[in-house]
């Protein structure tokens, strides 16, 4: 029954010092990203185009790819974050996966979410994704942000299934074919900042 006993205390002190050094994401005012709060994902490096949005993607009329805005003074369109595993103070942590979604109903799709999708041009983030249901099936629809530097970058290597191999890179952007400047699974990856969407 000790034994028991100090088993629980070990493991609840080893628990809380896990949860304590998680590190949250913090936006352009210092304040910590939360879930369901709509913001801007902005370049930080100037001349490398605006912030992110929805574009057209190869000969569809709809807005199925991740892009940046060619005009570098554009924020682009608010986003929300929706962690695999939320907890009660909402709050976004850097390395732990999450769904990125497109905060306003798509002109095509009703919610959508960032998936990585192989096409001629590479690995592109279209928003074919869905939000939820962490596992194989939707292995390709999770990211995470993590510290680059003394801003952040989003990278692909999801952790929400125990018996896959995912291919795991940096999100850059790359020039598709249309001529737009969309994300992709690249090595180079997007130095970023977060803005709150007013």
């Amino acid at each position: 029954m000790k034994s028991l006993f100090i088993f629980i205390v070990v493991l609840s002190i080893l628990s809380l010092s896990s949860s304590q050094s998680a590190t949250p994401v913090r936006d352009t005012d210092r304040n910590i990203l939360r879930s369901g709060t709509n913001y801007y994902i902005l370049p930080v490096n100037r001349g490398s185009g605006g912030g992110i949005t929805l574009a057209p993607g190869r000969d569809e009329p709809c807005p199925f790819d991740v892009a940046q805005e060619n005009n570098e003074l554009n924020n682009g369109s608010p986003w929300h974050f929706e962690p695999a595993n939320p907890n009660k103070e909402n709050t976004i942590y850097e390395s732990t996966d999450l769904n990125v979604r497109f905060s306003r109903p798509g002109q095509c799709l009703p919610n959508p979410v960032w998936r990585f999708e192989y096409y001629e041009e590479g690995r592109i983030v279209s928003s074919h994704g869905m939000v939820g249901s962490p596992g194989k099936e939707t292995i390709r629809n999770w990211f995470k942000i993590q510290k680059y530097e003394d801003d952040y970058k989003f990278v692909y290597c999801p952790s929400v299934c125990q018996d896959c191999r995912p291919y795991c890179a940096d999100i850059g952007s790359t020039i598709a074919k249309n001529g737009r400047r969309v994300l992709a699974l690249n090595n180079k990856p997007l130095k970023v900042k977060f803005k709150k969407a007013i």
